[in-house]
């Protein structure tokens, strides 16, 4: 048997044929379309068009690809979506430290190379790539908080004379609360697209969503307070994103440690019905 290639996670998903179905499991006919089915003694086998998949495999695949669906994408090897998770996940990080005004630091603009370029650029440019491997959720999350980050961190670049066109810092904060409140919009949409997911993958937008919200509440109100717990929420944004492009690249080539997903309560459920 070849040997699967280390960087593809679905190689770990194990194939079957008719003669890997449960005895009380029949195979559906040729040319059948079938639902999908659960099978084993505790439904940790998928069946979906003919083909018998591990669920805990299949979870990590789709956690560390941002693939929130139940079929995997076509097979192409290339996956961006961890690089553009932690372009995310340490710009956010970074931003949230400020935010949480960490040993009193208030102004962001050191973070502003890297909300342009790693934050931006390089995640922009990963969502684009994983658009090549047919997954339009990455493209669509990853490519928008790409220039959500780039159009963030021009507002502290003078050149740009963004926060120069306000009289005061609250007419600028009262601002950037109104632009954060599109950005809730928005990531509610996504969250919605994650309920089939893990919990892993679904707690990036969660957590997310709370972070924009506090932040935008606390931007508009004036509350410093409030500004800083969403800082603090963020960090945690940013933990669960690194989780889950760690569980892109962690092999059992590369790695001792591999991701083991945790499927969200309604998902196990509905398995199990």
């Amino acid at each position: 048997m070849e040997r699967p290639h280390e960087s593809d996670n679905s190689s770990y998903i194990e194939k079957a044929n008719a003669s890997h179905y449960s005895n009380h499991q029949q195979s559906p006919a040729d040319g059948d379309v079938s639902r999908v089915q659960y099978t084993g003694d505790n439904n940790e086998y998928i069946i979906i068009n003919r083909q018998k998949y591990r669920r805990d495999e299949l979870q990590a695949a789709f956690a560390g690809t941002l693939n929130p669906g139940l079929a995997p994408y076509p097979k192409i090897n290339i996956n961006a979506a961890p690089l553009g998770l932690c372009a995310f996940a340490l710009t956010n990080f970074m931003i949230s430290l400020y935010n949480a005004q960490a040993m009193g630091i208030t102004i962001p603009n050191v973070v502003v190379g890297m909300g342009c370029l790693y934050g931006g650029v390089i995640q922009v440019l990963s969502g684009f790539y994983c658009f090549i491997s047919g997954n339009t959720f990455a493209l669509t999350a990853l490519a928008s908080y790409g220039t959500f980050w780039i159009s963030y961190a021009v507002i502290y670049v003078p050149n740009f004379g963004i926060g120069s066109a306000y009289a005061t810092a609250e007419d600028l904060n009262q601002a950037v609360g109104l632009f954060i409140i599109g950005w809730i919009i928005f990531t509610f949409i996504i969250l919605m697209l994650t309920l089939k997911s893990t919990v892993a993958f679904m707690g990036i937008f969660f957590f997310l969503l709370i972070e924009f919200t506090l932040l935008a509440a606390g931007l508009l109100a004036g509350k410093t307070g409030v500004v800083r717990a969403g800082g603090c929420v963020g960090m945690i944004t940013s933990v669960f994103a690194w989780y889950d492009a760690f569980a892109g690249t962690a092999t059992p080539f590369n790695s001792y440690i591999t991701a083991r997903p945790i499927p969200l309560p309604w998902y196990r459920q509905g398995a199990q019905s």
